[in-house]
């Protein structure tokens, strides 16, 4: 099988003037392509330091991550969207920042607005747009590199309880429809559930 993301015997330890902190202990599991793979567990337990240590911008204490790291796109718990700039600025924001604003790219972007219902937004402000449909613009940013791997840190997490349900299910069809790889972490057993439905 063709495994994209394989993580072996991760730990990570904290230090501090305290001593030091075991977050996470001797974690080990494999990902094959296409897979939606949810991690659930209380907050403080070391979810978000996991995808951190995947994405490659934290050095784990121990163990390895093999994979190609270069093409991860990680979506935040937050939509970090910039409010002076337009939807269709902020879906173009990490080709931007990638110095990838190709006229084949930047059709993708296009292609996405249309596919999920925000083209007719994309000269809106994010202030102008409810909860969900921030999340799904923050989601084609995302998209808009083409990452082959998605690092989902509880994306739902700032939206009301019927909002995460329909963005979760929303989000799940929507990496099932673009074939993509991808790592849920949450807190909440009910976002994998829809995410993966």
């Amino acid at each position: 099988m063709d495994k994209h993301v394989d993580v072996k015997k991760i730990s990570m330890n904290y230090h501090s003037i305290n001593g030091e902190t075991e977050a996470i202990k001797d974690v080990s599991f494999d990902i094959e392509k296409g897979e939606f793979v949810s991690i659930i567990g209380p907050s403080g337990c070391g979810k978000s330091t996991l995808l951190s240590i995947i994405a490659g911008l934290t050095k784990p204490s121990g163990g390895s991550v093999n994979g190609n790291r270069s093409q991860i796109g990680y979506m935040l718990q937050r939509d970090c969207l910039f409010e002076w700039r337009t939807i269709y600025e902020n879906a173009i924001l990490g080709l931007e920042i990638q110095k990838k604003l190709t006229k084949q790219n930047l059709a993708y972007v296009n292609e996405l607005l249309i596919k999920y219902g925000l083209d007719e937004f994309k000269h809106y402000k994010p202030s102008e747009l409810s909860g969900g449909m921030r999340q799904r613009v923050a989601l084609i940013r995302t998209l808009s590199a083409k990452p082959e791997i998605l690092l989902l840190d509880e994306p739902f997490s700032a939206l009301d309880y019927q909002t995460r349900l329909y963005i979760a299910d929303e989000v799940g069809t929507i990496l099932k429809n673009e074939k993509k790889t991808a790592i849920l972490v949450t807190h909440d057993i009910s976002d994998p559930i829809s995410g993966n439905s």
